[in-house]
């Protein structure tokens, strides 16, 4: 069996050699994407009243904000992506990339018997070039999903990056916009694709679904927490008292609902980031896939239960303090695996976590670098090329920081059961396929 998985992903990897994908490059205009004095005042006055008025805030409460009020936000206002914002994710560096996420997506709908229906579904789609790099591997290997009804779904809640994916899927970002409805906005990419818009998860329908999270849950909100003599403690924003215009961390005095009930009893480190919302979203989907069938790709910056202090802040691609200029930069923390794996595992079956870089080699990054390189004969796009495969592979770049896992049907792994007496007589049944990504094959 596994010899089949590996001729299934070796197949659908070489079935996308023939085609070259123009690269994509990130050395474009730079522009200054920090915000105006008038912008970084308006976010600090909100932030410094609300503490005045109520008290000192959870760091989740100063993200929620900084990040999605509806007016000032980060994510609502700005364009953070690429190499003119903020950062720059994985999709913008390499159409591979995107490209063996499809054939992944595929392997898992092979795995599932085929269904005739397949949602893709992605969470914080970016500028929408994953979506993009997946549906032109769809396209290509059109034979393999045959008859099999395809559609996309993303789930966005920033009405600017919202256009810039619709102009790269669909062309154009001239939708009707619904604020009424759970589909908010939609059209058709030029292939025939459909394409839709929502601002929660459980508004995409009810279906067979492959699931993408590409760094998405580490812009989540998190709860800190610190042990202390009298106990756990949650790590509070509030106005530093010496300094004006300033904000400050500071331990409550005194438990909180959220230090009460999110550190587990056994927890053996001193400090401790929870990302509650994190975990209703991860239930989400393992509910989903339980009753429908699916898998969900999770890819970002984590570790596996091992880390203590990650909240920090990116501006023009640099550490920013994550206390400083709120509303105007990233504010991040690294994903806890072993906290999604506890949250999900009563649904649903989970693989990895696993290092991006064994991830796309496992995938055969390696062979598809081989056939591009082959095939090109101009030197600067070669150089570009092979720099990209190296920020996506090398252990001091991304190879090792981030970590992939996956959320898949609980039936996805059983092992065949032991048959005995009559039961002798009846097919036995197949063992399951390795999941592809997560099991090393030979090229």
């Amino acid at each position: 069996m596994r010899g089949l998985l590996a001729a299934n992903t070796k197949q659908l990897v070489r079935s996308i050699h023939s085609v070259a994908a123009p690269w994509r490059s990130t050395a474009v205009g730079r522009r200054d994407s920090s915000c105006s004095s008038g912008e970084e005042n308006a976010m600090l006055r909100h932030l410094t009243s609300k503490i005045k008025a109520t008290g000192p805030i959870s760091v989740a409460e100063y993200m929620r904000e900084a990040l999605t009020n509806p007016v000032m936000g980060y994510y609502v206002k700005k364009n953070m992506l690429g190499a003119d914002g903020d950062f720059i994710t994985s999709p913008e560096i390499s159409q591979i990339f995107g490209e063996l996420l499809g054939v992944w997506a595929i392997s898992e709908w092979m795995a599932a018997g085929r269904p005739d229906g397949l949602q893709l579904v992605e969470l914080g789609p970016g500028k929408g070039s994953l979506a993009a790099d997946v549906l032109r591997v769809f396209a290509q290997l059109r034979s393999v999903l045959s008859a099999a009804s395809v559609s996309l779904h993303l789930v966005e809640v920033s009405p600017l990056l919202s256009g810039l994916q619709a102009q790269t899927l669909l062309g154009t970002d001239q939708e009707q916009i619904r604020d009424d409805a759970p589909v908010y906005k939609s059209g058709r990419t030029q292939a025939g694709t459909p394409v839709s818009w929502y601002r929660r998860l459980d508004d995409v329908p009810p279906g067979f679904g492959v699931f993408l999270a590409h760094e998405f849950f580490d812009a989540l909100p998190i709860h800190k927490f610190q042990r202390t003599e009298r106990g756990w403690r949650e790590v509070m924003v509030d106005v530093d008292p010496d300094a004006s215009g300033r904000l400050r961390l500071a331990l409550a005095p005194a438990p909180t609902m959220a230090s009460s009930t999110l550190v587990q009893p056994d927890e053996t480190r001193d400090h401790v980031e929870v990302c509650a919302e994190g975990g209703v979203i991860v239930q989400q989907l393992a509910r989903r896939i339980s009753r429908h069938g699916g898998a969900a790709l999770i890819a970002d910056y984590g570790h596996d239960g091992t880390k203590t202090d990650t909240f920090r802040a990116f501006k023009g691609h640099r550490l920013h303090d994550p206390l400083e200029t709120p509303g105007c930069a990233d504010l991040t923390a690294d994903v806890d695996f072993s906290y999604v794996r506890r949250v999900a595992e009563p649904l649903a079956a989970c693989v990895g976590p696993l290092a991006q870089r064994t991830f796309l080699k496992n995938m055969g990054i390696d062979v598809r670098m081989e056939v591009l390189l082959r095939n090109c004969d101009d030197e600067a796009t070669r150089d570009q090329l092979t720099s990209s495969y190296r920020t996506l592979t090398d252990g001091d770049q991304m190879g090792e920081r981030f970590l992939f896992s996956a959320l898949l049907h609980p039936a996805r792994l059983e092992e065949p059961r032991a048959t005995a007496g009559l039961e002798l007589e009846k097919k036995k049944k197949a063992a399951p396929l390795p999941v592809a990504g997560f099991a090393q094959i030979r090229f």
